[in-house]
């Protein structure tokens, strides 16, 4: 079934509203259940090539809920799936039943013991949990390369392993507890002292079920070897039978079963982790060899030099990484025939240890057949790259597919000997298919590999070609004594093939701790087993262009936890999912189904989103799925609107003084005089038309002066037209006048260009679509810059990191079409500037006590966060970064117009800094100050106000006490 059968279904076969009633009945005021045709298929992909739209979306508030959905679906015999993170690739998160979105509400982590625990709920992601144990030198066991959007219920569900873990620090050995909620409703916390006897006396069958099938395998030799044998490697086909031989009572190996069961058995609704230690000190080495045969020969000796990880890399894998950015300088510069590569790392507690790790290293690297002469490096940025080049391999090789093909992967495991032989057949039956671009990568020191086919779902011959393909492979695997998922999970994928791989004594084992915990059958069907032999070749998603801004788009969701409108409305991979379904429509004539998705995505695609650019740096192939909104407002722009702005652009000077004369005499006015007026002309003109005033917005700024230049000058100030049109906080001279300052201190002077108030960055036209008025104004703001700046002898800097972002994307784009180089003119935020020139130079800081840091989103794009850092510890004791930090959604007045978006954006953070009181509240961007200031009731400034305070000298210092 094609993604648009699926859609169109969706649309005509809806849940029944009856039942749906009862369960919005059940569930009480604020139930979040929607039948919506835009809420099911924007919420029906997750990363694999399956689609199935469901019938309903809901996402519970807390377990006691997940039990009343329970209870619904029973009664209403309608199929039931659990998501979170949807980044699962062997389709186990898709239905066309009740889909449960267990991630909104399901996000609290709390650390325990110093870090050596952890408590955590489904919806949170590795990296969260992660940035959270940070602090105590602690991380989790498994380490998917998804881990920045990966969340807990998926590693449980799946078993995740990863890169480092194999199968010593995975799900299944690291947990210690978990709060089970069983399809009958039964809650069982394993961390209570009697919980099996709290099982016995509610799941008597169950219970007892568990107890039989343990004496059955322990008493049966040749069972026991066999299932010894299945997980002495990586292996998530079926279910973790080696729970009925590791543990002896049966709530804990029911806990044990439900990890990689992928919600087929029951809820996790919380689960406690032992944690493990983060070993500091590290080195890396690329070796590339010839062929990938003499890469996969060399693992046993790198295995026995004590490597922490082996990560493999084929030809084809090499081709793609070499496109990253991050690749130059961090991989060799050669031309790619037949080499593959090994990402080999070593990992210490102490740098002795690190040493004697580094000469044995050393000595075995030497005697291997290498290509090129491999170094162990420790330098954290190029380790860094590396590591963002290979977890970023799937979905780069995915995104690079031919355009219409859908990107398959597969993950077996092996045995270590056998992975060199099993590569080789592998590439046998890539040539004798077709898969000329198959790719194959993967964790080596595990005999676990990853291949990558790109198939055409929609030619027949494809799809058979495919059908025996698979019957192919899972006979090479078996055959080699490996198993057919090793941590992606069992999926629908390869639901068809897991008698095959245990036979059918112990499926029978299987079937029955299906049935034990869930007798009607309704969690996740065919997910895990299936007596469909064909089910595999079913519900396959295509992937039809909507415009190359987000063709490459492979759906893993990487980029929804930095999105700022996650909460409220869409994601970007919602966005282009929509998009997609929508030209599915159109093409098939589906006008029913067009306009209502067309008249939702107005709002839920377009108008909220924030276009700061955060789903690019989460994006592995580097969407930036802003430049897709932004495309569609210009289409969507009238010509009055258009008209307007580009006369905007033509006379921006009176139009910011008009603007900040507005919002002074809005300051002034009581609130109830401008409140009415201004929610009464939001309703007449729209919210897209008219901001939303409030009581704790500025006065208007002041008006930006032009100041001469002369031969000591160092570089060029612009001076963001964002701090004229809103002024500084209250009793506080704002960002430019502490530039200037501080530069005044430093002996260093800076100029300005002419006419300064007339230019702009340009971003508030590039963010609505408005390109006649941003080539305008761009054209002109470039072009006295060039000349500021001695046609690009000094840098320029500027006092908002998104209009520093803006400048930069504005002289790129001229630069290319006028055949000059980028760097011809160098942009450099005022954050870095000082920090990099400026604070060097200073007097020493008074240190105020504690200090809430907010990175924006383009100091991130722009990477200046160290930067913010480094002053954000010259001025404070103890420096915070918020948890839950993330773009704020102000989005210049995106924030205005939609307050919804900045709200949802900032509650996490929000919910963090309610913890604590700090001494000031500092970021880096004007407009984001003020969405801030506006979320948390606290006034933000800008973190060179603080430095400038900072370092007054003294007599200044009393001067403005005095003040």
């Amino acid at each position: 079934m094609t993604r648009t059968q699926a859609s169109s279904r969706a649309v005509d076969d809806a849940a029944e509203p009856a039942a749906l009633a009862m369960l919005r009945d059940a569930l009480g005021d604020g139930a979040d259940v929607s039948s919506r045709a835009f809420d099911r298929i924007s919420a029906a992909v997750d990363a694999s090539h399956y689609l199935l739209t469901p019938s309903a979306v809901i996402r519970p508030r807390d377990a006691a809920e997940v039990g009343i959905v329970l209870a619904h679906a029973r009664a209403s015999a309608l199929p039931l799936t659990f998501r979170s993170g949807g980044t699962s690739l062997s389709g186990q998160a898709v239905t066309d039943g009740l889909l449960v979105d267990t991630r909104r509400h399901f996000r609290r982590i709390e650390v325990l013991d110093d870090g050596r625990r952890v408590r955590v709920q489904p919806g949170a992601t590795v990296r969260q949990v992660n940035a959270r144990l940070a602090r105590h030198g602690r991380k989790l066991g498994p380490d998917p390369a998804s881990e920045i959007a990966c969340t807990i219920g998926g590693v449980v569900a799946n078993n995740s392993s990863g890169m480092a873990c194999g199968i010593t620090q995975n799900s299944y050995r690291t947990l210690e507890s978990m709060i089970i909620v069983l399809p009958s409703g039964t809650v069982l916390d394993t961390a209570d002292h009697d919980a099996d006897e709290q099982l016995l006396s509610r799941e008597p069958q169950l219970h007892a079920t568990l107890a039989r099938l343990r004496r059955e395998l322990t008493t049966d030799p040749e069972l026991r070897l066999e299932v010894e044998r299945q997980y002495s490697m990586k292996n998530t086909m079926g279910y973790s039978l080696n729970a009925l031989l590791d543990f002896e009572q049966p709530a804990q190996i029911l806990a044990h079963l439900m990890i990689g069961s992928e919600g087929t058995l029951g809820f996790v609704a919380e689960a406690t982790f032992r944690t493990v230690a983060v070993h500091k000190q590290a080195a890396t080495a690329f070796c590339v060899f010839s062929t990938l045969e003499a890469a996969t020969d060399a693992l046993p000796a790198l295995v026995a030099s004590g490597a922490t990880t082996i990560e493999l890399l084929d030809a084809a894998s090499l081709r793609v990484v070499q496109q990253d950015p991050a690749a130059v300088g961090s991989i060799p510069d050669i031309e790619i025939t037949g080499q593959a590569a090994l990402l080999v790392e070593y990992q210490a507690a102490e740098p002795d240890a690190l040493a004697r790790l580094r000469d044995m290293a050393t000595e075995v690297l030497a005697g291997l057949a290498l290509e090129l002469p491999a170094e162990l490096v420790s330098d954290p940025a190029i380790r860094g790259n590396l590591w963002q080049l290979r977890k970023g391999l799937y979905a780069a090789v995915a995104g690079s597919r031919p355009s219409g093909t859908t990107a398959l992967l597969e993950d077996i495991a092996v045995p270590v000997g056998s992975l060199s032989r099993t590569c080789a057949d592998l590439q046998v039956l890539f040539d004798r298919y077709g898969y000329a671009d198959a790719v194959i990568f993967g964790h080596a020191k595990d005999g676990n590999i990853h291949f990558l086919i790109n198939i055409d779902f929609s030619e027949p011959d494809q799809l058979a070609g495919y059908r025996a393909f698979t019957e192919e492979m899972v006979e090479l695997v078996l055959a080699a004594g490996g198993t057919l998922k090793a941590e992606h999970g069992t999926g629908r994928i390869m639901a068809p093939f897991v008698r095959r791989q245990f036979g059918d004594r112990l499926y029978g084992f299987l079937l029955e701790i299906k049935n034990g915990c869930d007798p009607t059958g309704l969690l996740n069907p065919d997910t895990v087993l299936s007596s469909d032999a064909e089910l595999h070749l079913k519900h396959l998603k295509a992937t039809p262009g909507v415009g190359p801004e987000v063709d490459r788009c492979v759906e893993c969701g990487y980029c929804e936890p930095v999105c700022p409108s996650r909460d409220l409305t869409t994601t970007p991979r919602q966005r282009i999912v929509v998009r997609r379904a929508m030209a599915e429509a159109a093409r098939d004539g589906n006008e029913r189904l067009l306009v209502e998705l067309s008249e939702a995505a107005d709002y839920e695609v377009v108008d909220t989103c924030a276009v700061d650019g955060m789903c690019q740096t989460a994006c592995p192939v580097f969407i930036n799925t802003g430049d897709l909104v932004r495309r569609l407002r210009s289409e969507s722009a009238g010509r009055a609107a258009e008209a307007g702005w580009k006369v905007a652009a033509k006379a921006w000077g009176p139009f910011t003084a008009v603007a900040a004369a507005g919002m002074s005499v809005a300051a002034a006015l009581p609130p109830a005089l401008i409140g009415g007026p201004n929610r009464l002309a939001r309703r007449l003109a729209g919210a897209e038309a008219v901001p939303l005033l409030s009581a704790e917005l500025p006065t208007g700024g002041r008006r930006r002066r032009a100041s001469p230049g002369h031969e000591a000058v160092e570089a060029v100030y612009f001076q963001a037209c964002v701090g004229t049109m809103f002024g500084p906080a209250d009793g506080s001279d704002g960002v430019a006048a502490a530039l200037r300052a501080l530069c005044d201190r430093a002996g260093i002077a800076l100029s300005t260009p002419e006419r300064p108030a007339t230019l702009c960055c340009g971003t508030p036209w590039k963010s609505k679509g408005m390109t006649d008025g941003y080539e305008l104004m761009t054209r002109r703001t470039v072009r006295a810059l060039w000349l500021a700046t001695d046609f690009g002898r000094l840098p320029v800097i500027c006092d908002a990191s998104s209009c520093t972002e803006g400048l930069a994307l504005a002289w790129e784009q001229l630069a290319a079409a006028n055949g000059r180089q980028p760097e011809d003119l160098r942009f450099v935020d005022a954050v870095q500037f000082v920090a990099e020139t400026v604070l060097p130079r200073l007097p020493a800081t008074k240190r105020i006590g504690s200090l809430a840091l907010h990175p924006t989103c383009s100091s991130t794009r722009l990477g200046t966060n160290s930067h913010l850092n480094q002053i954000a510890e010259a001025i404070a004791e103890d420096p915070v970064v918020p948890n839950g930090w993330g773009c704020c959604g102000f989005a210049g007045d995106r924030g205005l117009l939609h307050p919804e978006l900045t709200a949802s954006a900032t509650q996490p953070e929000r919910e963090s800094l309610a913890e604590r009181s700090f001494d000031a509240y500092a970021s880096n961007n004007r407009t984001c100050e003020l969405g801030l200031t506006r979320a948390t009731g606290q006034q933000y400034r800008h973190i060179l106000e603080l430095l400038e305070e900072a370092t007054r000298p003294a007599a200044d210092a009393v001067a403005t006490l005095t003040t």
